[in-house]
């Protein structure tokens, strides 16, 4: 069924509903919820006219090209969320390194080990898989980094006594490092022990209405949900570690002035 400009209006209506709602309440974030809705639906009809041409060409130069730029703009999205991050561009070059090992390792694999389109690098299964990795791992690597930073700058005073008493760097904050990765992890998880039960995920809904078969989307979503989760975990344990490297010296001092 082919939507509408009025029925796009019908469902932004609850958007300005909800904003006015939010303004009665004074909660502070209406504006940012009508200036989040203008920019999802100009960037949506942008990227579907961009899409159009890839699939249409079907290059492998420019599919490299769109997947850069996805991969560019996830990693300022890393930088721009953090309350605490590194100095310089060390924020920037962690997240976009770790985004580029862990997306793009996990995408090439089930794209030439379990998908298997021909050819592999066909935009239509690329920028869609690489997408729903890049953004789920964006938002895992954010979560744990932001809350790692904020973890080792409230007990600063705590971890600098566990070093003096001779632990080394990772003895000192192996614990607050592992409740970021559970943290991170937390949200996939419960996601994957809910699907089919309590929601009907993206990828799936979106065969289901283009008419394709519940029994062939189910398959593809189960695949999607495992690489989501290794795009995760794997890219959230890397930067944990990069991270921690970045803010311990080679004589294991803990070095906050590295911070803003």
């Amino acid at each position: 069924m082919d939507l509408s400009y009025w029925d796009l209006a019908l469902a932004a209506g609850l958007a300005v509903a909800l904003a006015l709602l939010f303004r009665g309440m004074k909660l502070g974030i209406s504006g940012a919820l009508l200036v989040a809705g203008g920019r999802m639906m100009i960037q949506l009809t942008l990227v579907g006219y961009v899409l159009r041409f890839l699939f249409q060409e079907g290059r492998p130069w420019l599919v490299a090209l769109m997947a850069l730029v996805m991969l560019t703009v996830a990693s300022r999205e890393i930088l721009a969320r953090q309350k605490r991050r590194l100095s310089g561009w060390r924020s920037w070059r962690l997240g976009a390194s770790t985004l580029f090992v862990s997306s793009f390792a996990i995408s090439v694999y089930g794209l030439m080990v379990v998908v298997r389109p021909d050819p592999w690098y066909a935009p239509q299964y690329v920028i869609p898989i690489l997408g729903m990795i890049i953004s789920n791992t964006m938002n895992a690597i954010s979560l744990g980094m932001d809350r790692l930073t904020d973890a080792i700058y409230s007990n600063r005073n705590v971890i600098e006594q566990r070093l003096a008493l001779g632990q080394s760097s990772q003895e000192a904050i192996g614990g607050y490092a592992r409740d970021c990765i559970r943290s991170g992890m937390t949200p996939v998880i419960n996601s994957m022990a809910t699907a089919g039960i309590v929601s009907l995920p993206g990828m799936m809904t979106g065969q289901i209405l283009a008419g394709a078969s519940p029994s062939e989307a189910v398959e593809y979503q189960i695949v999607i949900w495992f690489m989501i989760a290794g795009g995760c975990g794997f890219g959230m344990s890397v930067a944990i570690r990069l991270l921690k490297g970045q803010l311990f010296d080679e004589r294991q001092r803990l070095r906050l002035e590295r911070l803003r």
